[in-house]
C-alpha cells in the first residue's frame, strides 16, 4: 500500500473516531500540510462516496455525516487465511493483546463466515501444521497501553506510564518513547527516563497505565530501538562479567552468540587506539577479524561448549573460573576421544 493511500486511509479512521477535527489537527497527525489534508478529503468523498462535511467557524474543520458507519469488512479467500494464521501465529508467540479471547473470537467471526472448501482447506492445513516451539505463555500487554506509546512514539509526545518492575516495586515514569519493540513473546518499550535522564527498556505487560502528556520532545539520532533492547539484555546485571577475544566473521560469532547474548566491539591493540568501544554492526559480516565478545551470565557452565562449538581462535580476558571450566572440558573431551579410541582396539 502506497503511503498517500495509507494516510488517506488513516484520515478515514481519524474522523471515525468522533467530533469535528481541524485541519491543523489532522495536519500534525497524518505529518503532512495543510492543503494536502484538503486533497485527501477530496478522495475520500470522490473516489470512496465517504459523506465527510466541512465545518466553518473558529473551531471548524471536517467530520463525517451523522449516521454515517463503513460497510461490512470483505476479505478475499486468501486474505481471510492470512489473517487466521496470522492470528494463530500471535498467540502461539505471545505478540497478541489481551489475552488470547480477542484472538479466539476474531478467528471464531472469520471462520463462520468462510466458504466450505476454504473452511475444509484451512483445518486440512491445521491438522498438517506443526511448530517447533512450544506454545508461548505469556503476559499479554493491554491493547490500550500499546496503542497510547505507540502514538507518542510516532509523534514524539511524552507519556507518562505506571510500572512495576520485577521485584514488584511500583513507580510513576514520564518518558520520552522513541521505539516499541516486540521481542521473544513480549513486548517492550525504549526510551528516555526523564527523571533520570537514561534510557530505558520496559516490559509492557508491567505498565497499567499510560497517558499522553502535553508537548514533544526532540527525536534521539540514529536511534534504532531494536538493536538498543538487544545490547540491554546482553549488558543486563548477571553475576560474572565476560570478556573474550574471538577471531572470526560477524557471522560465524552471531550464529552462536546472538546480539540478544552477546555485545560485539571492534578489537584493537593497546598500543593503536585502547581496547575498541565501537559496537559492530551485525551487516557487517564478512570481514574475518579479532572481535571483542562482551556478556554477561549468572552461570558459566555453558560457554565451554559454546566455544567449542564456535571452533574458532578465542582468548578469555577474564574471569579466571572460565579459563579453568574450558581447561576442565577440553580435558574430558580429550579423556572421551583417547578411551573410544582404546576401546576399538
Amino acid at each position: 500500500m502506497s503511503r498517500p493511500t495509507a494516510r488517506v486511509l488513516t484520515l478515514l479512521e481519524l474522523l471515525q473516531s468522533g467530533g469535528t477535527r481541524t485541519v491543523a489537527e489532522l495536519a500534525d497527525r497524518l505529518g503532512v500540510e495543510g492543503r494536502t489534508v484538503r486533497r485527501y478529503v477530496d478522495q475520500l468523498v470522490t473516489d470512496l462516496d465517504v459523506p465527510v462535511e466541512s465545518v466553518r467557524g473558529r473551531y471548524g474543520g471536517y467530520r463525517l455525516a451523522p449516521g454515517y458507519r463503513l460497510p461490512p469488512l470483505m476479505l478475499s479467500d486468501d486474505e481471510a487465511l492470512a489473517v487466521l494464521l496470522g492470528l494463530l501465529a500471535g498467540r502461539r508467540t505471545g505478540l497478541t493483546t489481551t489475552g488470547r479471547t480477542a484472538g479466539e473470537t476474531a478467528s471464531a467471526k472469520i471462520r463462520r463466515v468462510l466458504p466450505r472448501h476454504l473452511a475444509h482447506r484451512l483445518d486440512t492445513l491445521l491438522d498438517a501444521l506443526a511448530f517447533t516451539d512450544r506454545p508461548g505463555d505469556f503476559d499479554p500487554p493491554d491493547s490500550g497501553v500499546l496503542l497510547t506509546l505507540a502514538d507518542a512514539v510516532r509523534h514524539r509526545r511524552p507519556v507518562s506510564i505506571r510500572y512495576t518492575d520485577r521485584d514488584g516495586r511500583r513507580s510513576e515514569r514520564t518518558l520520552h518513547p522513541d521505539g516499541v519493540v516486540a521481542h521473544a513473546g513480549r513486548w517492550y518499550v525504549t526510551g528516555e527516563d526523564v527523571r533520570i535522564g537514561e534510557d530505558r527498556t520496559f516490559r509492557l505487560d508491567r505498565i497499567t497505565d499510560a497517558r499522553t502528556l502535553p508537548g514533544s520532545f526532540e527525536a534521539p539520532d540514529a536511534a534504532d530501538p531494536a538493536r538498543r533492547l538487544l545490547e540491554g539484555f546482553a549488558t543486563a546485571g548477571h553475576r560474572h562479567e565476560v570478556t573474550l577475544r574471538i577471531h572470526g566473521t560477524v557471522g560465524q560469532i552471531r550464529a552462536h552468540l546472538p546480539a540478544a547474548v552477546a555485545l560485539l566491539r571492534e578489537y584493537q591493540h593497546e598500543h593503536e587506539h585502547g581496547h575498541g568501544h565501537e559496537p559492530v554492526a551485525d551487516e557487517d559480516r564478512a570481514a574475518e577479524r579479532w572481535l571483542r565478545v562482551e556478556l554477561r551470565a549468572e552461570r558459566l557452565d555453558w560457554l565451554p561448549p559454546v566455544l567449542a562449538a564456535l571452533d574458532r581462535p578465542f582468548v578469555i580476558e577474564r574471569p579466571e573460573e572460565l579459563r579453568a571450566l574450558v581447561t576442565a572440558f577440553a580435558d574430558r573431551l580429550t579423556s572421551y576421544a583417547r578411551a573410544a579410541r582404546e576401546g576399538a582396539s
